[in-house]
């Protein structure tokens, strides 16, 4: 009996199942209706039904929404720790980087105290630094150049190094009263004779108008390769020995690129110096640029 039982149970059930899927969407649409009549015809009870259900519901939803707040919480809280964990490397690895860093400078500074007193070297009191403002870049003659507000008046000269805090920047290439350009590095008309900090190999480094100028007159049987500091070698006495230029950053088959530690971009204040040095290296029958 029990399995004709159960079988006219599903034979019921099914039907009537079926019957419900087919008209809940119309169910629930009359419901609906009905309550928003409710609503239009007794609003105070309407809303003081909806604010009694609110209040039924809320700590039902506070319950569950604390477990939720909490897991989320620890999960944020097991991120940071994750993170933290890896700047900590980071760290420890930037301060032994350092550290090292701290020992050569060390070396050098007691090095070069020794060389001093060796040689009863005497610092030129004759350099001068004068601070100018950017006004304007990319104009007049020069493709890479900027325009600074000090001229002759206040003591700008033809041939000067500019430098900002990273490097050297260019120099001076024309002059008036109360403004200058100054032609950048990477200029097609700027030739710097320079050497390889590391190994002391002499080249001219050459600008084309690209943000990463060339290596030029390298020996033959010169070797170098990316990451090697470049700075000026002090030849055709244009610039003093040993102003920090920029760094190699290709070796191939296109020759040999660097990278200037003198960035172009955002440039307000730079640094004139003056040097003392009249020598100024042009490209051999370099047109200018427009």
């Amino acid at each position: 009996m029990a399995p004709r039982s159960g079988t006219t149970m599903m034979r019921i059930a099914v039907p009537l199942r079926s019957f419900a899927q087919r008209f809940a969407f119309v169910l629930l649409l009359a419901c609906a209706v009905a309550i928003m009549l409710v609503g239009k015809a007794d609003p105070l009870t309407f809303e003081r039904a909806r604010t009694e259900v609110t209040d039924l519901v809320t700590p039902l939803l506070d319950a569950i929404a604390q477990p939720v707040a909490t897991a989320a919480r620890v999960v944020d809280e097991a991120e940071q720790l994750f993170a933290l964990r890896d700047e900590n490397a980071r760290l420890r690895e930037e301060n032994a980087r350092l550290k090292q860093w701290q020992s050569a400078a060390l070396n050098l500074q007691s090095e070069n105290d020794q060389l001093r007193e060796l040689l009863a070297y005497q610092p030129k009191d004759a350099v001068r630094y004068i601070t100018a403002r950017v006004v304007g870049d990319r104009g007049g003659a020069f493709v890479r150049s900027i325009l600074i507000n000090e001229g002759s008046d206040g003591g700008v000269k033809k041939g000067q190094a500019a430098l900002v805090s990273d490097g050297l920047l260019g120099r001076v290439a024309s002059v008036g009263e109360n403004s200058a350009r100054v032609l950048l590095i990477t200029d097609l008309n700027s030739r710097i004779p320079v050497m390889v900090q590391e190994t002391r190999i002499r080249a001219v480094l050459a600008g084309d108008n690209s943000q990463t100028p060339r290596l030029v007159f390298l020996s033959a049987n010169a070797t170098v390769k990316k990451g090697q500091r470049i700075v000026t070698s002090g030849h055709g006495d244009a610039f003093p020995p040993g102003l920090p230029v920029g760094e190699i950053t290709e070796v191939g088959e296109a020759g040999v690129r660097v990278r200037a530690f003198a960035s172009e971009d955002r440039l307000r204040f730079i640094r004139l110096v003056d040097f003392g040095r009249d020598g100024i290296l042009t490209p051999p029958s370099a047109g200018v640029s427009e």
